[in-house]
Order: structure tokens, then sequence, then C-alpha cells
């Protein structure tokens, strides 16, 4: 996990309201690291079950029950498969 990664779940979590539903321009806007960064990391956080498509088609993502698990520490990094590339 990197800290890109921390960053993405958490926006995506958006802690204290609905957890969002976004595309990588739109992480990318909110976050501070460039689209390609974004774009990879989004990929493998996929890979590792920590976020999922809302609807491939448009490009959306969302947090996953195991991204969540991960932010509210019942997972930790040693328990994700290895994300970092």
């Amino acid at each position: 996990m990197t800290r890109a990664d921390d960053a993405i779940l958490e926006f995506l979590l958006n802690e204290g309201n609905r957890p969002l539903i976004a595309n990588p321009s739109t992480v990318e806007a909110n976050i501070d690291y460039k689209i390609s960064h974004v774009r990879r990391r989004l990929r493998a956080l996929q890979d590792g079950g920590l976020v999922e498509y809302y609807n491939e088609d448009r490009g959306l993502y969302r947090i996953s029950e195991r991204g969540r698990r991960y932010l509210e520490g019942e997972l930790d990094a040693d328990d994700l498969e290895a994300t970092d590339e």
C-alpha cells in the first residue's frame, strides 16, 4: 500500500457521508497526485479488491467492503495482496 492508495481510499470513503462514486479525473482533482498515477493505483487497488467498478463502461469506481474494512483498521497491509507496483 502507498500513500496514494490511502488517499484514494479515503476520498472514495467520504467519511461522515455516503461513499463516493468517481472516475479517475475526479479523484485526481481532489488528491495531490497526477492522473496517470491515480489510474495506475486504482487498477492496483481494484486488483487487490479494495475498489471496484460501479460502472465499468463509464470508468466509475467506488470503495469496496474490503477497502472500507482496511481503512477502519479491520485489515492491515499484511492482510492484503501486494498492491505495490
